[in-house]
């Protein structure tokens, strides 16, 4: 018999590599003679940099950048492949959410400055393409802290340079990009589709996530679109209803006016370094998963992308989460034959966070006595 495990990370406990391999121990734990492949996934958010070096190798380079706050510096990392001439950067990895302490979370203040150093040091190895994961952000500065890193200029009305922060967006009236530092070919891989402003806009949707209250969404939304306006009145690129321009609080439309990027869904690209349908021929099961399984889990996200692959290959398809959203109804009518829940009788959501690979054994072990 032969299974495939394909799992996201699980947000805050593991990435996806330990995903894997704590899912591997248990099923050969019941049975030892399962042929067992892992394809560690990623949709674009925390964790796809490793995802996608565990697909496509590379080594780590490692440097010190500014956090999601200004104030605050991070020890942060990227891919680089001298051999393919590619280069990946997360954006998490400088502004992610978790670097972020949650009693200072506030998208008026935090920045993707750091973003952009890591995209400077990754241009200085003169690579043919960057691969710029987005997703996980603390963030809802429109990318201004990214492009200010690499040479753009945010001037407000008496021109002033605006550096960092959602507060600032309101307040620029111009664009330079004299001073811009030229980049490669840039690919964005986005986490989800979301348009720049508006309802289903950064600002709306997932601003309150990262600190915003009501009236601080709004201060955002505004912002964002103001950006926008300059952005097509003076580069003459249209951003504001772009599918993906919202990830990462607006890094997306970021990636588009300032580096000339190209969106990409980011479980799509994982989909293809992995190469996921070759490892999914003649495999009886997928056993896929993430943190928490629920309707957005069914839209663009790991567990979906892996769904269209395993059913492309008629392979039976289980998800392991740390929690189970759906009801067995939903993720039955999506396909799924089984989904696995570490949360249950005598174990929270703290304790399967905590001990998340222990468990994540035992219930792979329990499901492969009970299912194989």
């Amino acid at each position: 018999m032969k299974i495939v495990i394909a799992p996201d990370s699980f947000k805050g406990s593991l990435d996806a590599p330990d995903v894997c391999a704590a899912i591997r121990e248990g099923l050969r734990r019941a049975r030892p003679d399962l042929e067992i492949l892992c394809r560690p996934m990623a949709d674009g958010g925390e964790g796809t940099a490793a995802a996608l070096q565990s697909a496509m190798g590379g080594e780590w380079v490692r440097l010190r950048v500014t956090g999601p706050l200004p104030d605050l510096k991070v020890e942060s990392a990227f891919v680089h492949l001298p051999s393919e001439r590619i280069a990946i950067v997360e954006m998490a990895a400088a502004a992610g959410l978790p670097l972020t302490p949650p009693d200072r979370r506030n998208p008026e203040r935090t920045t993707t400055y750091g973003v952009g150093e890591l995209l400077r040091a990754a241009a200085a190895l003169a690579p043919r393409r960057i691969l710029l994961t987005l997703g996980g952000s603390a963030t809802v500065d429109g990318g201004i802290g990214m492009a200010s890193a690499l040479g753009w200029r945010f001037l407000d009305a008496h021109g002033q340079p605006i550096l960092h922060g959602g507060a600032g967006l309101n307040r620029i009236e111009h664009l330079d990009g004299r001073a811009a530092l030229r980049m490669p070919e840039v690919e964005a891989l986005c986490d989800v589709q979301h348009p720049l402003v508006g309802p289903d806009g950064a600002a709306r949707v997932f601003g309150p996530q990262k600190g915003a209250d009501p009236e601080m969404v709004e201060r955002l939304d505004a912002g964002l679109a103001r950006l926008a306006a300059l952005i097509e009145r003076e580069l003459g690129v249209r951003v504001r209803d772009l599918p993906g321009a919202g990830a990462a609080g607006g890094l997306g439309a970021a990636a588009v006016a300032f580096l000339g990027a190209r969106l990409t869904p980011g479980i799509e690209a994982v989909l293809r370094a992995a190469r996921l349908d070759d490892a999914l021929r003649d495999a009886d099961w997928a056993i896929t998963g993430e943190g928490r399984f629920d309707a957005t889990s069914l839209r663009g996200k790991v567990v979906s992308g892996v769904i269209g692959a395993a059913s492309r290959a008629r392979a039976r398809i289980a998800v392991f989460a740390g929690s189970v959203a759906l009801t067995p109804d939903d993720w039955r009518s999506a396909g799924i034959a089984d989904a696995v829940s570490l949360v249950g009788p005598g174990v929270t959501a703290a304790e399967a966070i905590r001990h998340a690979a222990a468990h994540l054994r035992q219930a792979a072990e329990a499901w492969a006595r009970r299912s194989l």
